[in-house]
């Protein structure tokens, strides 16, 4: 089979059958309480290097964090983008793509800080560079301060001004060098940290019955990430419910740093024999979150648990591995009933939202009409076993108005 090939499951949906092809493109991961400061400026390309920071205004001005990195830098430090949004609009990422080739003719290196909005916008400005450069492209190293893991693939992409997302892949595009330290994570605001945890559930979630994954590592490691993410991720939010600052200043940080090494895992051993999207909760998440302004995350807690529950009606392969590795990966254990455990697992999940105070309103309380649906369904619904779906997706889009 060529490298780049997609394996095609056994027909009984057997998960001892696959194969991990592992990217090339990461090269270091380091994390742990001040490991950019210890690592940062070993992981650049040569002595001279030069290095373009993108990040958030947020993040730039009501932190210390770029300022800190500016410095650490010193003369490699060639200029600093702070305009990155969320859902990474499309002018924010030419406005950064434009200050890297004004900025100094030699910069090789670029730092995304921030997260999977800046991660994303760095990752196209490192494309299209490349495209000036003969297929050049430059060094990426990523400090993420949530969990949505972006980091983890070489995809990347932007929102365009309607509000759907552009998106691509590239090898050249991933990230070199990761940096999870807690330090960078204690600003995140509460909502946005839990929100973004919610995604890396959906990551490790959907692995575990997606077709193309493979069994080890990544659905090993997924089952594991879910594991510490519902461990993890509640111990964070009583933080912040007993910090009447709301900030994670006086935050564990073997909590922030598990959850960190949780989001990787959660999505970091995709392979480059992965082909196509995740799963059916982030095709909705993608089809709602964009054109209505809904994070990501927070399009996770809405769209997950009753994904699960459809899968659990509709397919009865995706059940059975929801019973078999899901479940035992919080704690439970499997009764054999595979329609019963998947609606168990289902029900978990919405005591994960609701104890990390994410509970989301209807869409139709966020002011999305229900003319909509038809175009959420058309969004979410692409590949040919989705379409199979039509119907009953068309059922759960409803019920979130």
């Amino acid at each position: 089979m060529s490298h780049g090939s997609r394996l095609v499951p056994c027909s009984d949906g057997s998960p001892l059958f696959g194969a991990w092809m592992p990217h090339a493109h990461l090269k270091q991961l380091y994390y742990g309480p001040s490991c950019v400061e210890q690592h940062l400026l070993r992981t650049l390309p040569c002595p001279g290097s030069r290095v373009f920071i993108v990040t958030s205004q947020s993040l730039a001005t009501k932190t210390p964090l770029i300022r800190q990195l500016e410095t650490l830098l010193g003369e490699h430090h060639a200029g600093t983008f702070a305009g990155i949004r969320q859902h990474g609009e499309a002018v924010g990422v030419d406005q950064a793509f434009a200050a890297v080739v004004s900025a100094h003719p030699a910069i090789d290196t670029i730092l995304s800080v921030g997260g999977g909005s800046a991660i994303d916008a760095a990752k196209v400005v490192s494309f299209r560079i490349s495209q000036q450069r003969g297929g050049v492209f430059l060094t990426h190293l990523a400090i993420p301060t949530t969990l949505s893991a972006a980091e983890c693939t070489p995809g990347g992409g932007f929102t365009r001004p309607d509000g759907t997302k552009e998106g691509f892949m590239a090898a050249g595009m991933g990230v070199s060098a990761i940096f999870y330290d807690p330090a960078f994570a204690r600003y995140t605001p509460r909502r946005l940290l839990l929100g973004s945890g919610m995604r890396a559930v959906d990551h490790a979630v959907e692995s575990v019955y997606h077709p193309n994954a493979s069994l080890v590592p990544w659905k090993a490691m997924a089952c594991w990430a879910l594991g510490v993410l519902f461990q993890y991720l509640p111990q964070v939010a009583d933080h912040f419910d007993n910090d009447p600052q709301q900030h994670g200043g006086g935050m564990d940080d073997d909590a922030l740093t598990m959850l960190m090494l949780a989001s990787f895992a959660s999505s970091g051993f995709r392979g480059t024999n992965f082909a196509g999207g995740m799963g059916l909760s982030h095709s909705l998440g993608h089809a709602l979150g964009s054109p209505y302004g809904i994070p990501h995350g927070e399009t996770s807690c809405l769209t997950l648990a009753p994904v699960i529950r459809l899968l659990a009606s509709e397919r009865p392969p995706a059940a059975s591995q929801i019973s078999r590795f899901l479940l035992p990966a919080i704690g439970r254990q499997p009764t054999g009933d595979a329609v019963h455990d998947s609606a168990d697992f289902a029900a978990s999940l919405d005591e994960l939202v609701l104890r990390l105070g994410l509970q989301q309103p209807s869409l139709s309380d966020r002011g999305v009409g229900r003319d909509q649906i038809p175009i959420i369904v058309e969004r979410a619904v692409k590949g040919p076993e989705e379409k199979e779906l039509r119907a009953a997706v068309r059922r759960l889009v409803e019920a979130l108005f």
